[in-house]
C-alpha cells in the first residue's frame, strides 16, 4: 500500500476517523492503530505479518525482563545481549543470507571446503530494517535508562508497527514516541496546515521530481551506461542524486504529516543535506535518524573520538562500513560505506570542519560531488556496471547525443535548488496560510493534489527505500 495511492487515502480516511472517534478511549484507540498498522503491513506481504509480530514480542519480553533485573547485573546484560542478538539474527538470515551464503561457499570451495550451507531463496519482507532498528532502539533504551519500560505491551507493539513510520522511517526512538502514547491525542493541537504542506511537499518532490527523473534519465541512462556518451552519464549522476532525496525525504514528510494528523510527532529526517560543508555535516543532514542511530548505538559505544585519532579513524571505518551493510547485501554498498567512512576519516585527520564564504561554497561542491561518486556505487546493481559509469563520465564512450530534455534537467535544478532556500522558510509559509480560512486552505490543497497528478508520470513508483 503506497503512500500516493486511492487505495492509501481511503485506508487513512478510516483510519483517521476511528482514531479521533476513539481519542477519548486511549486503550480501543490503540488497539485500533495496531490493527490498522498490522493491516497497512500485511497489505504487502500477509506472511511477513508474523515476522513483525515476532519482533515487537522479542522487544517487549525483554523490557518486560529489564524492567525487573537491577542495573549492572550480570543476568540485565544477558538479556539485552539475547534481544539484540535475536533482531540482528532475524535481519542477517533475510537481508544478508543470500549475499554471505554464496560468498562463503565460494571461499570454502577455494580453500578444498565443502560447508554445509544450503544455498535458499529468501524474499526480503519489506522495511525488516527499519522495525528491526526500532526494536533494537527499545531494548537498549530501556537497558541503558533512558526509556521506561512499558508497562502496557500494546503500547511496544504498536511502537514498532505504527504504519506511518513502519516500512521507510524515519526511525523514532522509543523514549520519543513511548510518552506520546501516555496522553490521549488532543485535536486543537494537530497542525493542520504544516501538515499539508508536508504530505503535499512530500507528494511533489515523489510524484513529480523523482518519478520524472528516473523514467525520463536515470533509469534508461543506468541501464546501459556503456551507450551513453558523458553529458548523459553526469547528468544521470546529477538525477540519481535529487531522485534519491526527493523519493526518501518525501516519504519522511509524507509519515511526518500523516503522523502529524493523527496527534504524533515524529523528529525531522533531513535537513538540506546537499548544502552541507564537510561530509560530517552532510550526515548531521542526510537520514538524520539513522545517521543519529549508528552515532549513539555504534560509534560512541565503540569509543567514538574519545581513544585517540587512530581508534577514531577505525570507528569512522567500521560505522560506515556497516551503514553500508545496512543498506543491503552487495560489494557496492560495501564500497558506499568505506567511500564515506575513509573521506569522513580524512576529514577528522584534517580538522576540516567547513568554511563560510567563496571557500564554503566551494567545499559545498565538493562535498556534494563526493556524495554523487557515492550514488553511482549505490545505484549501480554491481561493481563492474559501476566502474562502467565512472569511465564514462570521463571517456564518454557511448553515443554523444543526450537522453535529458529540457523537463529532466529543470527537475535536477529544482531538486537543487530546495536545497538552497533559506532556513525556516517552510515555516514562515505555515504561518501565512494559518491567517486563511479552513475551507480555502482545503481548495487549495486540493487543486495541488490535482495539479501533481496531472503533472508526474503515469504509474505509482515504489519508494527506494522500501528495500531496506
Amino acid at each position: 500500500m503506497l503512500f500516493p495511492t486511492v487505495q492509501f487515502l481511503v485506508f487513512f480516511c478510516v483510519v483517521f476517523a476511528a482514531h479521533w472517534s476513539l481519542a477519548d478511549r486511549p486503550r480501543l484507540d490503540k488497539t485500533m492503530l495496531l490493527l490498522a498498522s498490522w493491516f497497512f503491513y500485511a497489505s504487502w506481504h500477509p506472511s511477513f505479518l508474523a515476522l513483525l509480530i515476532g519482533s515487537a514480542a522479542n522487544s517487549w519480553l525483554a523490557g518486560f525482563l529489564l524492567d525487573r533485573l537491577p542495573q549492572g547485573t550480570r543476568a540485565r546484560r544477558a538479556v539485552t545481549a539475547a534481544s539484540v542478538g535475536l533482531h540482528l539474527l532475524t535481519l542477517g538470515v533475510f537481508k544478508y543470507y543470500g549475499f554471505f551464503g554464496p560468498e562463503l561457499l565460494a571461499l570454502g570451495a577455494r580453500l578444498g571446503l565443502a560447508l554445509p550451507l544450503p544455498l535458499l531463496e529468501i524474499v526480503l519482507p519489506v522495511g525488516i530494517s527499519f522495525f528491526t532498528f526500532q526494536g533494537i532502539s527499545y531494548v537498549v533504551d530501556v537497558a541503558r535508562g533512558d526509556a521506561r519500560a512499558a508497562r502496557d505491551p500494546l503500547d511496544v507493539f504498536l511502537y514498532i508497527a505504527f504504519f506511518p513510520h513502519l516500512v521507510a522511517g524515519p526511525i523514532v526512538r522509543a523514549a520519543h514516541f513511548l510518552p506520546q502514547l501516555a496522553a490521549p491525542p488532543r485535536a486543537d493541537r494537530v497542525p493542520l496546515v504544516m501538515a499539508g504542506l508536508l504530505i503535499l511537499g512530500g507528494l511533489f518532490k515523489k510524484t513529480v521530481i523523482a518519478n520524472g527523473l528516473a523514467t525520463g534519465l536515470v533509469d534508461p541512462v543506468f541501464a546501459d551506461p556503456a551507450a551513453h556518451g558523458a553529458l548523459d552519464l553526469w547528468l544521470a549522476t546529477y538525477g540519481y542524486a535529487v531522485q534519491i532525496y526527493c523519493d526518501f525525504s518525501a516519504y519522511s514528510d509524507i509519515a511526518i504529516g500523516v503522523a502529524a494528523l493523527l496527534g504524533f510527532h515524529f523528529p525531522r529526517n533531513f535537513d538540506q543535506p546537499y548544502r552541507a560543508r564537510s561530509l560530517a555535516e552532510f550526515w548531521r543532514r542526510w537520514h538524520i535518524s539513522l545517521s543519529s542511530f549508528l552515532r549513539d548505538y555504534l560509534y560512541r559505544p565503540l569509543g567514538g573520538n574519545r581513544r585517540g585519532p587512530r581508534r577514531t579513524m577505525a570507528n569512522l571505518l567500521l560505522v560506515m562500513l556497516l551503514g553500508g551493510l545496512w543498506h543491503g547485501a552487495a560489494w557496492t554498498f560495501v564500497l558506499w560505506g568505506l567511500l564515506h567512512g575513509l573521506a569522513l576519516a580524512v576529514e577528522r585527520a584534517a580538522g576540516w570542519k567547513g568554511a563560510a564564504g567563496w571557500r564554503g561554497l566551494l567545499a559545498a561542491i565538493l562535498v556534494f560531488h563526493l556524495v554523487c561518486a557515492g550514488w553511482i556505487l549505490f545505484r549501480s546493481p554491481d561493481a563492474a556496471m559501476a566502474g562502467e559509469v565512472f569511465a564514462g563520465l570521463f571517456l564518454g564512450a557511448g553515443e554523444v547525443g543526450t537522453r535529458a530534455t529540457g523537463w529532466t534537467v529543470g527537475l535536477i535544478l529544482l531538486g537543487l535548488a530546495l536545497h538552497w532556500l533559506p532556513a525556516g522558510w517552510l515555516g514562515r509559509v505555515e504561518a501565512a496560510f494559518r491567517t486563511w480560512p479552513a475551507w480555502a486552505f482545503g481548495l487549495l490543497a486540493g487543486a495541488a493534489l490535482v495539479a501533481i497528478d496531472a503533472i508526474g508520470p503515469d504509474g505509482v513508483a515504489p519508494f527506494i527505500y522500501f528495500q531496506f
